[in-house]
Order: C-alpha cells, then sequence, then structure tokens
C-alpha cells in the first residue's frame, strides 16, 4: 500500500511545489493511516491542516484501498 501511496503522492507534489512547499511519505501504518510531514511553505502556512485533509486525504482515501486517514506530523 505504501508504495501506491507514494505514486498518488508524487501527482499532489506539483500543487503543493508551485507554492513553495512539499509532502514527504513518512509511513503507512496497518489500520490504514498515511503520515506524512508538510515541508517548505506548506509546513507553516495556515492552510496546511485544509491542504491535508481536502486535498491529500481525499484523494488518497479515493485511489488507495485501505487508506482510512492521513495525519500531519
Amino acid at each position: 500500500m505504501k508504495e501506491e501511496v507514494a505514486k498518488v503522492l508524487e501527482r499532489v507534489r506539483p500543487i503543493l511545489q508551485k507554492d513553495g512547499g512539499d509532502v514527504e511519505l513518512i509511513d503507512v501504518n496497518e489500520k490504514g493511516v498515511v503520515l506524512v510531514r508538510l515541508q517548505g511553505a506548506c509546513s507553516g502556512c495556515p492552510g496546511a491542516s485544509m491542504t491535508l485533509k481536502m486535498i491529500i486525504e481525499n484523494l488518497l482515501v479515493k485511489e488507495v484501498k485501505g487508506v482510512t486517514q492521513v495525519v500531519g506530523i
């Protein structure tokens, strides 16, 4: 599942990089929880939680079977 998550994140990455940010995949646990770290401009952005839930989590839950949640660390 971690490889599938990484592939989807590669599609999200250009959107974040356009605004000076990025996302790093930390882990995917057995419960389908994806741990990511927002980097660059995204790490301190007031909209980071919105980006995490509305863009990254929605896409991963929709496209990767077994993903239940995305958590930023």
